[in-house]
């Protein structure tokens, strides 16, 4: 059952439903209770439960399968590790390339100011 304590029922819903799977009585490829079943057990609506769900599927934990009902992944969601690293990396470029063409920006102007102060001297 849901508790009072300010927490978003969704959100208690989820990290049950978390707890469950990582402790193994929710294994991969096990079905997840209906909906109906689930609002009953946490005593919430079905919008409730269906807020749940989507939070799980978000984080690849569930994998919803039309007419069949959801269930636990069989192997962890793949991480997008890699691809935040090349992102990482790219970004990392391209900072780089910024900080270089300000510094020959610099340069320029460095190079201008000499002359025009030179000039004026």
């Amino acid at each position: 059952m849901v508790e009072k304590t300010g927490r978003p029922a969704y959100l208690q819903i989820v990290d049950e439903l978390r707890a469950q799977i990582r402790a193994g009585s929710l294994a991969p490829g096990t079905a997840l209770p209906s909906i109906a079943q689930l609002g009953e057990r946490f005593d919430v609506s079905a919008s409730v439960v269906k807020a749940a769900i989507s939070v799980l599927r978000t984080e690849g934990v569930v994998i919803g399968q039309q007419g069949k009902g959801v269930f636990v992944r069989q192997a962890p969601a793949e991480t997008s590790e890699p691809q935040a690293s090349d992102a990482t990396a790219e970004i990392l470029d391209q900072l780089g390339q910024m900080r270089q063409s300000l510094k020959e920006l610099g340069d320029r102007i460095a190079a201008v100011e000499a002359a025009v102060f030179e000039e004026q001297k």
